[in-house]
């Protein structure tokens, strides 16, 4: 999957086009992104800036008492270089109000519940935002991620489009080179910062670099049992990614109905 500068400079015009489209189409003026801190958030802004001029960008950093502080400061690295407007919106006192694990005294954080507020918050505050300026609300997980399920319904999930949305991680990685981010922000450990010390490839148990070995080959129909041979991944561990590619399938399709 590695691409030439050529290959690079041709998915970054498709990308810019495909964002200008989605713009248009909905008659709206620009895009809102959440700025993490990180990789993909970081590379979605750069392609927005590239696509609908700074002008039209508009970065929302949402930490709360528990972020790595080298989230927030990588978030305006990202929105100071790129010369966008953005906000910070310190998500605590939400997280307070809805009496939340880890924030409310005698309340022990829950991964789930808890783990999964955070990302909901923040998307309700990207579409305030975007609804204010007649903006859409640009998605920033990549098809890495899609297909593992990594990521929260109506929360990171819930956006208009997704700019990466066809990327690898390991493809998010060259194009981030090539666009020139900041190398502080491409070496990090990939984290959705839900809570201390959590991070994508610890949950995943597994290397973004394996894992889209694996999907790349699945995606072209080799047989699991080849796979597992070929990349010298264990049958154990084949089955693991299947069933959780299987089992969080819902959250990359419409909602059901009868």
């Amino acid at each position: 999957m590695i691409r030439t500068d050529m290959e690079l400079k041709e998915l970054t015009n498709e990308i810019c086009e495909f964002i200008r489209e989605q713009v248009e189409n909905a008659n709206a003026k620009g895009a809102v992104v959440g700025l993490s801190g990180g990789i993909d958030s970081s590379l979605v802004a750069y392609l927005l800036v590239r696509a609908l001029g700074k002008e039209n960008v508009f970065g929302l950093i949402m930490p709360e008492k528990n972020s790595n502080p080298k989230d927030e400061k990588h978030g305006k690295l990202v929105a100071e270089k790129l010369g966008i407007n953005y906000s910070i919106f310190d998500i605590t006192p939400v997280l307070v109000a809805f009496d939340a694990g880890g924030y409310v005294l005698g309340k022990e954080f829950d991964k789930r519940s808890d783990g999964n507020l955070k990302p909901r918050i923040r998307m309700t505050k990207l579409y305030y935002e975007a609804n204010k300026k007649n903006y859409l609300v640009s998605g920033t997980s990549n098809k890495s991620e899609i297909y593992m399920g990594y990521g929260t319904k109506h929360g990171d999930l819930g956006c208009d489009f997704l700019t990466l949305g066809n990327l690898f991680k390991t493809e998010v990685r060259q194009l981030s080179n090539y666009l020139e981010i900041p190398r502080e922000i491409i070496e990090k450990a990939p984290s959705a910062g839900l809570w201390e010390g959590q991070t994508d490839e610890g949950e995943l148990g597994i290397t973004y670099e394996k894992l889209d070995q694996i999907l790349n080959l699945m995606e072209k129909g080799k047989e699991i049992e080849d796979i597992s041979e070929f990349l010298n991944v264990s049958i154990e561990k084949m089955l693991e990614i299947m069933t959780r590619i299987s089992s969080n399938k819902h959250k990359s399709i419409p909602i059901p109905m009868p």
